[in-house]
Order: structure tokens, then sequence, then C-alpha cells
């Protein structure tokens, strides 16, 4: 996209850019004209790859220095394709009825000369968020669900919400953000912040082309983003999150951690008192330990897998903690709950153990501190005489001791101290081999082409928690056969599997495990006296598919992300089977791609009657620059040399 002079833009942005945030209401904007809008739709024969467009994409915030202020969004939005108007037949809107209050100032429906076609919801539902039924979530929210007429091809949907901010659970806390890029294209884009004078927000632009604007006037300070003829931004494979193309505007009020620290601190304190009920739970707990190690483990197990689960948004909307004594009692708890039980009875054992909070999929701005980033809350804790935190989130019940779930590995998270210190951390990150999956199978084919053997799986890290959730809980004799069956005509339709073998999901002591038999699998057809067997390792001829599509797009904007190729793990297959007597096998090449994509090897190969093949991939971390375009395809077109889809297998000749 080429730049966009400000100067230009002011003079060609159809919207009135005063000095001062507009005083948007039901009544309208003022700031807008939407016959001028309007006027800006384009014919769908001209955009024949786009489903919709933004006319307008729209943003105003008015906030005071306490966090109190509005929220108003409106959306312009063009309909070109019959599929696009899907989204917009039934819309919904959420917000916490606590704190805030939602307005939907209007939802219309007209045609490019203006004419109303509806002028507002045909139905409108306001109904609190369901409970999961998994997990049980309770969620301090309100949805409001909208149905409405009339949208079609041709047709222009034009809504405006007001959410205001009543009172802040933490005061001075705010965190907005703004994406000018939305992935289609955007005739006009405007974002205004308005604010007191007084207050210097934190701040984040990210590939703008345009300056924003800002003013001060009688005593607030506006800053406006403003652009206009965002053409649409085309996905492309393996792009970075950090591209350098998407333009987003992303600020907060000017808060610290520290303070986040010491007001989460003032709200959990006189909540980690052991009560005599609870000593004699950890009393339970802890006769059979006979370590510390044995303890620690103890305690995890306890809170994680029998302390029930739900998520609770009563009273400070979720940020202040149940006692241990409720948590007991009830057996249930939420993060927070699980987490500051788990302090307490550390703290009871002399052990040093402080909470820790987070965002369970990371992704925290760490420049612009709010606790709205914050979702989650795991625990940390020091052996005695040790001087390194260790993690162990109390939701996570299929997590072993020791390990955290993939989505904080590497983020951003702070350690909250009594007396309202924190320290700022970052989690430990597993290395991609320790996410890692391996197939083994062993067996004897027949010379009528049927496999018989066994099949083995295992996994660590962030691969292991299918198994785990498989055998979460007890499997009777009639769903142990059809796991068993299941798994066995996955590989070979019509087969059976027997004698399934496994570790018990819950067992975080062992690396979870799946061992079964199978027999009567078809796994090669006959053509005379030739086998004809299938490549049990499977095919990679599709990269040279993908290889062909890269080249085919114009050139490449985006960066290369290389872990998305074969994700953060390594995977390994192994199959050792015994061919019928005298047989040869006809083997394929093998293949060993590394690269900065990735890592690939298969071998294949016979030792006496027994044809063994083996199959490494690896993904591999790092962003390679949009010109690496041709060395990514290069190598997958070297790792689709590794194409053959049967093993011909002939008897010797005597």
């Amino acid at each position: 996209m080429r730049p966009v002079a400000s100067a230009l833009v002011l003079l060609a942005f159809p919207l009135t850019l005063a000095a001062q945030a507009p005083v948007i209401s039901p009544a309208g904007d003022p700031s807008v004209k939407p016959d001028t809008i309007y006027r800006l739709a384009i014919d769908p024969k001209t955009a024949p790859e786009e489903m919709r467009r933004y006319l307008l994409d729209d943003g105003v915030i008015r906030l005071e220095a306490d966090g109190r202020g509005t929220t108003t969004y409106r959306q312009i939005i063009q309909i070109l394709r019959p599929e696009g108007a899907e989204d917009y037949q039934e819309m919904q809107f959420s917000y916490a009825p606590k704190h805030e209050k939602l307005t939907i100032n209007w939802l219309r429906v007209v045609r490019p000369d203006g004419t109303v076609i509806s002028e507002k919801p045909t139905q409108v539902q306001e109904s609190d968020v369901p409970a999961q039924m998994g997990d049980p979530i309770y969620a301090d929210r309100k949805v409001i669900r909208v149905s409405i007429s009339g949208v079609a091809a041709g047709t222009i949907v034009d809504f405006s919400t007001t959410t205001e901010e009543l009172k802040p659970f933490l005061t001075g806390d705010a965190f907005h953000s703004w994406s000018v890029s939305t992935g289609l294209a955007v005739a006009r884009s405007r974002y205004i912040v308005d604010v007191p004078a007084s207050v210097k927000i934190n701040l984040k632009e990210e590939n703008l082309n345009f300056a924003r604007q800002e003013t001060v006037v009688g005593g607030r300070r506006v800053m406006t983003w403003a652009a206009q003829d965002l053409p649409k931004v085309k996905p492309e494979p393996f792009a970075a999150d950090s591209n350098g193309v998407y333009m987003s505007v992303v600020w907060s009020l000017p808060l610290k951690w520290a303070e986040i620290g010491k007001w989460y601190a003032a709200n959990a304190r006189g909540r980690y008192e052991v009560t005599p009920e609870v000593a004699a739970k950890m009393a339970e707990l802890l006769r059979p330990a006979r370590t510390l190690d044995d303890t620690l483990r103890a305690v995890h197990r306890w809170v994680a897998q029998d302390v029930r689960y739900v998520s609770i948004a009563f009273g400070l909307g979720g940020y202040q903690p149940r006692t241990p004594a409720e948590v007991l009692s009830t057996g249930f708890g939420d993060c927070k709950d699980k987490s500051t039980i788990f302090v307490a009875m550390l703290q009871k054992l002399g052990i040093m153990a402080r909470p820790v909070l987070l965002n369970s999929t990371g992704g925290v701005e760490r420049g612009l501190p709010s606790i709205t980033q914050f979702d989650h809350a795991i625990a940390a804790f020091k052996r005695p005489r040790s001087n390194t935190w260790e993690y162990v989130d109390l939701t996570a019940n299929l997590t072993p001791f020791g390990e955290l779930p993939f989505g904080p590995q590497g983020e951003f998270g702070i350690i909250v101290h009594p007396d309202g210190a924190i320290e700022e951390v970052t989690f430990p990150l597993s290395t991609v081999v320790e996410n890692r999956q391996t197939t083994r199978m062993v067996g004897t084919l027949r010379e009528d082409g049927v496999f018989d053997g066994t099949y083995e799986e295992m996994a660590t890290g962030n691969l292991q928690y299918q198994i785990r959730q498989v055998f979460e809980n007890p499997l009777d004799s009639t769903q142990r056969a059809q796991l068993a069956n299941n798994v066995a005509r996955g590989w070979f339709p019509g087969s059976d599997g027997s004698a399934l073998e496994h570790t018990e999901g819950k067992d975080l002591t062992v690396t979870p495990k799946v061992k079964l038999r199978i027999t009567n699998g078809r796994a090669a057809q006959l053509a005379g006296s030739t086998i004809l067997l299938r490549n049990l390792a499977g095919t990679m001829v599709a990269f040279a598919d993908g290889a062909r599509e890269l080249d085919a797009q114009p050139p490449r904007r985006f960066p290369i992300d290389a872990i998305q190729i074969f994700g953060y793990r390594e995977t390994s297959f192994e199959l050792d089977l015994a061919l019928p007597a005298g047989y040869r096998a006809t083997l394929p090449t093998g293949v060993d791609a590394a690269s900065p994509f990735g890592v690939y090897k298969t071998t294949y190969r016979q030792e006496g009657d027994r044809l063994l093949i083996t199959r490494t991939v690896r993904g591999v971390r790092g962003i390679q620059s949009p010109t690496a375009r041709d060395a990514l395809t290069a190598w997958m077109r070297q790792v689709a040399k590794d194409d053959a889809t049967v093993i011909v297998l002939e008897k010797a000749k005597d």
C-alpha cells in the first residue's frame, strides 16, 4: 500500500474532524454524513473476490482519567455477495451489567441511494451468557441478540453501539485496540480517542502509513487516526503475527503493573488463611508423602484434579479470590481460587508461594499495563534454598507437575507478593522436541497382503493431551473395544483392534501411552506374484501442490513464520514389518531435508525379511523474509520427493 499524505486524507475525508470528539447518541453522529458515505458503494462486479466491504469503520472513545467514559463503534457495511449477508442477518453484542451500560444507537438496512429497507431490528433478545457444560463457566456478562430483515446482496447495513463504563474495577484502568486493517477493503476508517489533556496514554502504533492528528482544546487531548481507500488485505500461508502489514493502534491509560499488583494483593488480603478444616485436609493428602517432591505433587494433584473448576465472576468481576475454606467446603473454584488454596497450603508448609497473573493464551502487550489484559491466575513457588520460581496451572488438570500448558509458555506475567510488590516474569518455553509424538508399528505381512501386529503411540509436552483426554475417565468394555477398533480401522479399514493397553489420563507421573493389537489389516493389493504394499508412512506429494500454489501468488508481503509449517512439535513414525519369506522390496529413495523452514527425514531399508521405515518431522522456530518464498518452495519440493504411495514387493527368483 502506498503511503497516504495526512493532509490529503483530511481534505478528502467525508467526515468532520473536530477538535473534540463528537457527541454520539441514538439521534445520530453529527460528524458523519451518511448519504456521503453511502455514495461510496461500489458495483459488486468490480470486486469479484469480495463478499462485503466497509464503507465506514468508525470508533470514538471518550474517557476520563479514572477510566469512566464511553466507547462508540459504527460500521457501515456494503453486502456484495449473498454469502456476505449471513453474518449480519443475526448479530449479537455483549456487556458486563455490573459496571457497563450498552446502547444500540441504531441498526438499519438501506440501499446505496439511502432508501430505508429496515429501520430497526425485527427482534431483540437479552440474556445471560450460558454456562459451558464441560468446564462450567459463569460469566458476569449479558448478550443482546438481534435479528435483522432485508439484509441481502446489494444492501448496506448501518449500525452504531455505545458502551458506557460506569465504574472500572480498578480506578484508572482502560485498554483499547483498533485495527485499521480489517482484512476487508475499507473506504473510510476513523478512530478518535478523547482524554483529559493531563493524561499521557501508553500508546503503540503498528505499521501505520499515515500520521495521527492531535489537538489539545478545552483541557482535552483528542487524537484522530483517519485513513481512506484501504484495499483488502489478502491472507498468505504461514504469515507471521508481527508481519509489518496490518495497521493497528493499541493504547491504555497510564497505569503501571506495580499498581495492578498492589490492587490484586489488596483484594486477596486475608484470604490465605488455613483453617482447621483445611489443615485436616492437608494432613490427609500428605500422609503418604515421604519427600518434598511427594508433598508438592500431592497438593498439586488434589487442587488440579479434585477441586472442580468453575469460573466465577461475582463481586469484583472475578478479581477477588475466595478463601481456602470456601473452596474446600464447596469443592469447586476458579483459577484464582485454585491458585489461592495452593499458595495457602504451601505457605503453611513453609514453602514460599505466590499467585501469578497472566493471559491464558499469551499476547500481553507488556508496555500497556491493564488488568483487562489478564484473564488467568496460576501459582509460583520456590523450593527451600532455591532462587528459581517454578510454576503450576491449577486449572490444567491433565498437565503434569513441573509443566505449563503451551498457551502461557514464553509469555509475560506478574508474580504478586503479599505486600503488593510484583515481579515481572517470562514463563519458561519448552523446546520443540519436548512436544513429541511417537508412533510405532511392528508386525507381519502375510503373502495375501494382510497385516497382523501392534500399534503403539506415546506423546509428551503439548501433544500429550489427546491421549490423556481419551483416558481421563475409565472406559467400560464396550468403549474399550470400540476405541481399539477405531484406531485399527483408521489404519486398515475392516481390521480388528484388541488387547488395548494404556496409561491413565489423570496419572501425571507417567508419560501417556496407548498400545493395541491389530489383526486382519488389509495393507496391500496383489498383482499376480507381486505385492503392492501401501506406504504406511504416507506420501508428501501435497507439498508439491503447495509449492505450486505459492509460486502462483503475486510477490509476497508477509514474513514467513517457519513454525507454522510443521508446528511447534516433533513427530516420528516407525514401521518394523516382517515380509513374506523370500520377498524383496523396491525401496523408495529416502529424503533428508533440513532447512530454516523445518526438518524432514525419511529412510527406507530392508534387513533380511524385515522392512524398516522411519520418518521424523520437526518444526523450526524463526521468521523469514517475504523474499525467502523461493527458498521455501524449493524446500517444499524436496520434501515432496517422498511421494511413494506403494512399495512394490516381489518374490526373489530361485
